[in-house]
């Protein structure tokens, strides 16, 4: 069960995270406005509360791993958002990166 909760809860961080970031781009490169670089600042922050409800103690360990997903998800997030089409070679960084954050994260260790 803490697996299932914590892979959750990076879910939502990379959301806040990857969506914040996505609208303040949006605001400025885009030019579309203040309310789109608030709305991206205030999920950036909700982003780093998230964080913190983490099953594990170890803010390194979390970020660390945190970085797995974050890559996984932006470009995810470039697909949906933007109609970017990762290659083999962004697929296979991504599957590497997930595959590090599961070590991480989850692999056994003596308490």
């Amino acid at each position: 069960m803490l697996v299932a909760r914590s892979a959750a809860l990076f879910l939502l961080a990379a959301l806040l995270e990857i969506g914040g970031a996505w609208l303040v781009w949006q605001g400025v490169r885009e030019h579309r406005g203040w309310i789109w670089i608030g709305a991206g600042v205030l999920a950036l922050g909700g982003y780093g509360f998230v964080a913190t409800l983490q099953p594990a103690a170890d803010f390194g360990r979390i970020l660390a791993a945190y970085g797995g997903v974050f890559v996984a998800g932006s470009l995810a997030w470039g697909m949906v958002a933007d109609g970017y089409r990762p290659d083999r070679y962004d697929i296979a960084g991504a599957l590497v990166c997930l595959t590090g954050m599961a070590v991480i994260m989850y692999a056994p260790r003596p308490r």
